[in-house]
């Protein structure tokens, strides 16, 4: 599992702080009729990921110590 998020609370111009992918992203993606290749040729994590529900949304946090990366391996 990754995950990524900033601390801000914002990615970019986006109302999201990041995102979640693990080992069945694809497979759920593929169930929907999604190409995920297609979205990451376009750099548009946000839709991919919204439409999973998979966005971390948590508002502005009026904070901005770091955008974080953690990586679980099971």
């Amino acid at each position: 599992m990754v995950i990524g998020l900033a601390t801000d609370g914002t990615d970019g111009p986006t109302d999201a702080a990041g995102g979640v992918v693990d080992g069945t992203t694809l497979a759920r993606a593929r169930a929907l009729g999604l190409d995920p290749w297609a979205f990451l040729a376009e750099n548009d994590s946000y839709r991919f990921l919204e439409r999973l529900g998979d966005l971390i949304v948590t508002g502005p946090t009026n904070t901005n110590v770091n955008d974080l990366v953690f990586v679980f391996v099971c």
